[in-house]
């Protein structure tokens, strides 16, 4: 080449061509069955108890329970810890205390796991097998019926070498049936495989679901599987290398979500029973190791459960006020408990959770409505500042470096909107349409107006 010639030289095209099939070459992220809203939490009860219409008898005993240790908006405020109990100026008690009978009343359960394993404890084969045949038959019935939540399940026993062979015999018994009896499976249907600790544990499951989908006549793939994380040996390999990833490819293409089993997992890392808690160090670094590996796959994280249950510990009687003070008080003290924990979670951007007990519903709605609700005025109106003042710099070719909290802003804004928190009318009063925020994407309502601006104005 003349070292004199500035004209630039191109590469030679089947250099170029190499280059670009390399970058397409790369390792994409796991495809998944990932599909809707995430619920807000997932309630988990013993399959021995479960009915068609076991949602709908949740939402009554949750609404007793509000109305029995919380009679109104700010003795429920006060009882959960909630900002602005005792501040009359402050609306958001009342705001949040609306919002959860209402939600009680049309949807307490989002998501139910039916639960053969610890939920259901130890029991003879004919027993299980009793109850699995029973449990197939009610979710038919739910299903004809119309009394399932919106997502459903079954939780499985381990697939190891103790109880696998029951694992396999309870799956069968429950979604043969299940899809024989209605041609498909209730909507939003998973099966839980908990006490995950490798690759091969998931595998098996999935090619168990392929034989079943197969047998009754099912689209391949329909069913999708949840991965309880309870051992540390589901986040690192024998070498230190993360696998959570190795997991999901070993679903192969079936995983929805990653369960984190709190004490489980806290055991296994050798920690003492009066120190196993949601919050210890060790569970935010297993959560946080679990945000980042599912970056960019749709599989949903779900934290644990709250195990101190919202239960008066002592039998009441008319005429012991003391007896029914302790009551309250200890009720009031788990649900502080809880409250503070769905409000950490949410707080690391894991957006669901377990639920144990009925009791226990008022405490979730309450966590989550007030973490979205508080100083939604304004973060709704800052919202619409970073999009108009983005657009403009769009169209006039500025700068615009702030769009990550752009984006954090409209994930606020969706999540809200799912829980109940704000509607889409709140969202068109700060200029917001619907097909904006059906795009869930900052940058792209930016350059949507930008486009959409340039086109409008007057050109010589």
């Amino acid at each position: 080449m003349d070292r004199d010639d500035p004209t630039p030289r191109s590469e030679p095209r089947d250099e170029l061509q190499a280059l670009f099939e390399a970058l397409r070459a790369q390792p994409q992220a796991p495809a998944t069955l990932c599909g809707g809203q995430q619920p807000l939490h997932t309630v988990y009860g013993g399959a021995h108890l479960f009915r068609a219409d076991v949602a709908v008898r949740l939402g009554r005993r949750a609404l007793e329970a509000l109305e029995r240790w919380a009679p109104d908006a700010r003795a429920f405020a006060r009882a959960i810890g909630m900002r602005g109990a005792d501040d009359p100026a402050d609306p958001l008690p009342e705001r949040v205390h609306a919002r959860v009978r209402a939600r009680l009343e049309r949807l307490p359960v989002e998501d139910l796991r039916v639960d053969f394993e610890d939920g259901f404890g130890v029991r003879s084969d004919a027993e299980e097998d009793e109850h699995a045949d029973r449990v197939a038959q009610q979710l038919v019935e739910g299903a004809r019926n119309g009394t399932l939540p919106p997502l459903v399940g079954i939780r499985v026993r381990a697939l190891d070498e103790t109880s696998a062979a029951r694992a396999v015999r309870t799956l069968e018994r429950v979604v043969r049936p299940v899809g024989t009896a209605l041609g498909t499976l209730p909507s939003g249907f998973v099966v839980t495989l908990p006490k995950v600790r490798c690759a091969a544990q998931p595998r098996t499951l999935a090619r168990l679901l392929d034989r079943i989908e197969r047998s009754i006549g099912l689209p391949p793939r329909t069913i999708p599987i949840e991965l309880m994380i309870e051992l540390p040996q589901a986040l690192f390999g024998p070498d230190g290398r993360i696998v959570v990833r190795d997991l999901l490819d070993a679903c192969e293409g079936r995983c929805r979500g990653l369960h984190f089993g709190t004490y489980d997992y806290t055991a296994a890392c050798d920690v003492t029973a009066a120190h196993q808690a949601m919050d210890h160090p060790l569970c935010d670094f297993a959560l946080a190791v679990l945000k980042n590996a599912l970056s960019g796959t749709g599989v949903w994280l779900s934290d644990g459960a709250t195990t101190e249950l919202p239960v008066p510990p002592e039998p009441e009687s008319g005429d012991e006020p003391d007896r029914a003070r302790r009551n309250a008080a200890s009720v009031h003290a788990a649900w502080r408990r809880m409250y503070a924990n769905v409000q950490r979670a949410l707080r690391m951007g894991i957006y669901q959770g377990w639920d144990l007990h009925p009791a226990q519903l008022p405490v979730r709605h309450a966590a989550v409505q007030a973490f979205f609700l508080e100083g939604i005025d304004s973060l709704l109106e800052r919202l619409r500042n970073f999009v108009d003042r983005a657009a403009r710099a769009t169209r006039t070719g500025a700068l615009f470096d702030d769009a990550a909290t752009g984006q954090g802003l409209l994930n606020h804004v969706l999540r809200a909107l799912h829980c109940g928190a704000i509607d889409v009318a709140d969202l068109q009063a700060v200029g917001l349409a619907p097909d904006e925020i059906a795009t869930r994407s900052f940058s792209r309502i930016v350059a949507a107006r930008a486009i959409s601006e340039e086109a409008d104005r007057p050109h010589p």
